[in-house]
This record gives structure tokens, sequence and C-alpha cells, in this order.
């Protein structure tokens, strides 16, 4: 299985028509997934067109070939700590029409396991080695700061999201696809600032990482081995 990933689209529907337009032609093959990793809404204007969006190749592919997952952002809004629209739900507006989304968000799995690979927005409790999917539901999409290096007693890969990849690196020109040479892959690439959506392809058949961009696929390599 062939599976590309995006995360924290946060609204902005002109960074997520540019990912598509390279990758969704690969959703026409067989074997292949578009998975998002949460945080589809807050930041820019069009958090209800990016759900609109991910709704429709959902009705369009089915949902075992385009998966979303929930993200913390998500959970703010069933939590009533949010709107679809604006972080502050004091803000005076109506909202009436969020309703249609929430049916659509509660369903929204916490992870997804393919291969040797689990796809988590946040991250999980890396403590419970091989029982990991003991881990609580506000680790899987609230997990800060990031965990890197290798997990003790657990020979997997985990694909999150929810944070910069800069600040990972701590170097603030970073916002690509980020492995540490171990067990982590995060591809945050704060669109909010820089309106860019790292895409990764997982090969579960092969256990191999590739960054996805409109001149092609690269496999991964540890971000100190990367070349800047």
């Amino acid at each position: 299985m062939r599976i590309f990933c995006l995360s924290d689209i946060h609204g902005d529907m002109d960074a997520l028509d540019y990912a598509l337009s390279y990758i969704v032609d690969e959703l026409e093959k067989p074997n292949t997934m578009l998975m998002f990793l949460g945080d589809y809404i807050h930041g820019s204007d069009n958090s209800k067109e990016v759900l609109d969006k991910i709704i429709s190749l959902q009705n369009h592919y089915g949902t075992e070939k385009v998966v979303a997952l929930l993200g913390n952002h998500e959970e703010w809004v069933l939590n009533g700590s949010s709107t679809i629209s604006e972080q502050n739900p004091s803000y005076e507006d109506d909202y009436t029409d969020d309703d249609k989304y929430i049916y659509w968000l509660e369903n929204l799995p916490r992870y997804y396991v393919a291969g040797n690979t689990i796809f988590v927005h946040a991250g999980i409790d890396e403590s419970l080695g091989e029982l990991w999917e003991l881990t609580d539901e506000y680790t899987l999409t609230n997990k800060y700061p990031a965990d890197i290096g290798k997990i003790d007693g657990l020979d997997m890969k985990v694909v999150a999201g929810h944070i910069y990849t800069s600040e990972i690196t701590n170097n603030p020109r970073y916002n690509d696809v980020y492995y540490d040479g171990f067990n982590h892959y995060f591809i945050d690439g704060d669109v909010i600032s820089t309106s860019v959506l790292p895409v990764l392809m997982v090969d579960t058949d092969e256990d191999k990482y590739y960054r996805v961009t409109p001149n092609g696929m690269y496999e991964v390599q540890p971000y100190d081995e990367e070349e800047f």
C-alpha cells in the first residue's frame, strides 16, 4: 500500500489544492490511500471549505481509501471550547451551520495502523512499548513536546503532525518532512506562516518513506544527514 499523508492544513485551501494537484491522480491507482492527520481548521479563513473538500474526497473515493484522523483543533470543537470558524467561542456570529460537520468530526478515528506504521495526529505514549494502543485519547491528539529517537520495546514507525518541524529541528528555515533516523516522522510544515503542506508517502509493503514533491518522490533521509 502507498499512503500519501498530509497534516495540519488549518483552513489553507490554496495550500491543500496545490498539494492535491500533484498527488490526487495517484488515488486512481490500486493499493493507494490518502491519509489526513488532523487539524483541518483554524488559522486561515477557509476551514469549512477544507472540511468540504476532504468530505468530498471521501464521498468520491470511499472512506477506506481517504482516511481523516482527529486533531486537537477538531477536538476543541467537539468539547465546546471552539467553533469551526473561530477559535474564540464567545465571538458573536452565527455558527448554526457548524452542526452539519459535527457528526463527521465525531466519527473521526484518533489513529490508524498500516503495515509497520502508526499514523496519528500528535503521538503515542511511548513508555507503553508494544502496548501503545492503550495510549490515552489526550496524548493521541495533544502530545507535546515531541519525542524523538528510538522507542524502546516498539519496532514501528510513528507518522505525526501537530508540532512544526521547524520547532523539532530548532531550525526556523526547515518546514519539510522530518525523520529522526529511528522511529519518528513529522510532517507539520507550519502552513499558517509558510503556506507549505509537506507530503509524505509511506510504502507499507517496502517499509519505506518518501518526500513527495511536484518534481517526484525522494526517500526521506534522517534530518542529520540531510543536505541543505
